[in-house]
């Protein structure tokens, strides 16, 4: 029931949040046909959501650990208050720009705009540790486009308030003014380069909450299997526990029903191998491969299942019960091997190959060839 609930608000969350995105490509392009910018407050619960829920969902990274076996962290344990702290100043700078009514000191203004800048890069960079397409680009998008349409609303409104007002202005407020004012063109070069002594003022502070001057750098480098990940040779020769998963159950039912073919090695550990269980492996494997964006939530949910199923291993183990879970999941088997004969040139090597030692997985590649 608790899955079923949590399947059910990820769709609920997911059909919202592409509503979502559809508001903010509408507002793009209505502003490049228009030069009007009005259209985006007629959209503001779409615009938190594109805004909030990819804030948010970094938030499932807090408690969790570099693992190499499970749900590994996306940004270090040690740093990852910089990447949150600096992601939470960019949020709050947007809301502020977006909703506010009129202009801020020209200080003021220089400092939001510099964080709506950091935040567009530093989503970048988190676009790329969490994964290529559809999951990077379709999380940092949306939000990214916001904050480039407030940032061309910040530019208008300084050039229509601040050049009503006196011009006498000097020392750091008229500096101030003068950058605030620059065409396009040179603003905004100008405020990648204040961007350095933004970020300095922001490490001085998190050193005192115990981050290190190069936390934003080692938040993404100090992780296990990410886009950035530098500590990946950690995880070699490291054998896995568990293996309790749904078709590895199914293959331990009666022999007559199930079918087993041969033994296999999970984790360092012989498991015994039928064709439904090598089906299923082998779909995991071209889904990770050619849609790792979507591989990730469905191996999380999938590995909760897992997470059940050990738990009540003395139940799973008996051969009936394997019977059943055998049947039922014959459906999803046959919908496999359709997937996997559509998308792979050779769909029986690699069912072939699953839960072979490297050795012999090697040569039958070569074989193969």
């Amino acid at each position: 029931m608790i899955y079923e609930l949590l399947i059910m608000g990820f769709i609920i969350v997911t059909v919202l949040y592409a509503v979502a995105v559809v508001s903010v490509f509408y507002a793009v392009v209505y502003h490049l046909r228009n030069g009007d910018l009005r259209v985006l407050k007629i959209r503001r619960f779409f615009e938190l959501i594109a805004v909030i829920l990819p804030a948010l969902s970094l938030c499932i990274d807090i408690g969790r650990y570099n693992d190499c076996c499970n749900d590994t962290a996306i940004f270090s344990p040690a740093h990852r208050l910089s990447v949150l702290t600096l992601i939470s100043l960019s949020v709050l700078a947007y809301f502020y720009c977006s909703w506010r009514k009129g202009m801020a000191s020209p200080l003021l203004e220089i400092l939001v705009n510099c964080l709506l800048i950091i935040g567009i890069v530093m989503s970048c960079f988190i676009g790329w540790q969490i994964g290529t397409w559809p999951g990077g680009p379709f999380i940092i998008l949306p939000p990214n486009l916001l904050v480039i349409l407030v940032l061309i609303k910040n530019h208008k409104m300084a050039l229509e308030h601040l050049q009503q007002q006196e011009t006498s202005a000097t020392g750091w407020l008229g500096l101030c003014r003068k950058i605030v004012l620059l065409p396009g063109w040179k603003k905004v070069p100008v405020l990648l380069l204040l961007c350095a002594p933004v970020l300095l003022i922001l490490i001085g502070v998190l050193l005192l909450f115990g981050q290190q001057p190069d936390s934003f750098v080692r938040a993404f480098t100090d992780t296990y299997k990410q886009g950035f990940s530098q500590l990946n040779a950690q995880c070699d020769n490291v054998i896995c526990p568990g293996g309790h998963f749904l078709c590895t159950v199914a293959a331990k039912g009666h022999s007559d029903l199930v079918k087993p073919l041969r033994s296999g090695i999970r984790g360092g550990q012989p498991i015994k191998c039928n064709r439904q269980l090598l089906v299923a492996n082998a779909f995991e494997e071209l889904l990770e491969q050619r849609l790792p964006g979507l591989h990730r939530p469905i191996r999380a949910l999938y590995n909760k299942v897992g997470d059940f199923i050990h738990r009540y291993y003395g139940v799973f183990n008996n051969k009936w019960v394997a019977d059943l879970v055998y049947l039922v999941m014959k459906p999803l088997e046959w919908f496999f091997v359709v997937v996997l004969y559509a998308a792979d040139r050779k769909p029986e090597n690699r069912i072939a190959q699953q839960y072979m030692d490297w050795n012999d997985r090697r040569k039958l590649r070569e074989y193969a060839n």
